[in-house]
């Protein structure tokens, strides 16, 4: 069950950061002028991504307090392939055979992973040092990431941006298992726990960072970053903060690991796109697959 609400997610994800991007690139402020940030909160696109992030989240959120992070997370990481389609139509991204086998390696590493590794759960709360170290540790690598990312440009930018992003991102998904089993206590007791202020936080830097990624025009390398920082940083925080584990029965470790690498091969892979055909980046009119 949590499986499919975990797909569902990244359905909504893959068609959000489309929809985002092309509202990132309809606003005239250039790629390193930071109104593009209030511009964008006027493009009814960009709105109807966040609609989208919105309901992916709920989705994610769902998934997570029925199931380990390392698996709903490795399934949220493919919304970066289901993206591809979405971003040959819509924002002119380029997919060349290059792309289409990186997705591939990608969808079949993060099967194995899943199907050999077992990841299993782990305890449902962390001491408070636990969680103060790792959250120091997140936000430490967030902000070097970032730092590097806004002096560079194109795909280097977008990658080293997005990699920030996706630091965020797993972070906030390891808060969000904490934070579902807070609501139950009614509003009281979201209003008092602090996973509230934390998803409320890292929510907002993560999303600031990703669209910083998206503006350079290049959906590949701001995913692909995302997913990969986000999936390899969700699974280093489950076993660290929740103590979840992979299978060590049968040798499936070994293969586990192994699918896990090629899911994070395929997706360095994706992070060589071409950028878009110039001037036509947010018209969605036309499509270039080689």
């Amino acid at each position: 069950m949590y499986q499919s609400l975990a797909l569902l997610g990244a359905v909504c994800f893959a068609v959000a950061a489309v929809l985002q991007q092309k509202g990132t690139l309809e606003a005239p402020a250039a790629e390193n002028d930071p109104r593009f940030l209030i511009q964008i909160l006027k493009k009814p696109v960009w709105l109807a991504g966040v609609g989208l992030l919105v309901a992916g989240w709920v989705l994610q959120a769902m998934a997570l307090d029925r199931g380990p992070l390392m698996v709903v997370q490795a399934i949220t990481s493919l919304s970066l392939v289901i993206a591809l389609p979405f971003g040959i139509w819509i924002t002119n991204q380029v997919v060349r055979r290059r792309e289409w086998l990186g997705a591939g390696a990608t969808v079949l590493g993060i099967v194995v992973f899943l199907s050999v590794g077992a990841p299993s759960e782990g305890t449902s709360s962390a001491s408070a040092t636990t969680w103060w170290v790792t959250g120091l540790i997140a936000l430490a690598i967030v902000v070097v990431l970032a730092m590097v990312g806004y002096r560079q440009s194109g795909p280097v930018r977008a990658a080293l941006i997005g990699s920030a992003a996706g630091m965020a991102f797993a972070f906030q998904a390891t808060v969000t298992k904490d934070f579902v089993g807070v609501i139950s206590g009614g509003l009281d007791a979201v209003l008092h726990s602090w996973s509230t202020y934390v998803l409320i936080v890292s929510a907002v830097i993560g999303g600031v960072l990703q669209q910083t990624a998206l503006k350079s025009g290049i959906l590949a390398p701001a995913m692909s970053s995302t997913s990969a920082v986000t999936l390899f940083g969700s699974i280093i925080f489950g076993a660290a903060i929740y103590n979840e584990t992979l299978s060590h029965g049968n040798g499936g470790l070994v293969p586990a690991i192994l699918g896990l690498l090629l899911a994070l091969g395929g997706i360095v892979v994706l992070a060589g796109s071409a950028p878009p055909p110039p001037g036509v980046e947010a018209t969605g009119s036309q499509s270039a697959v080689a």
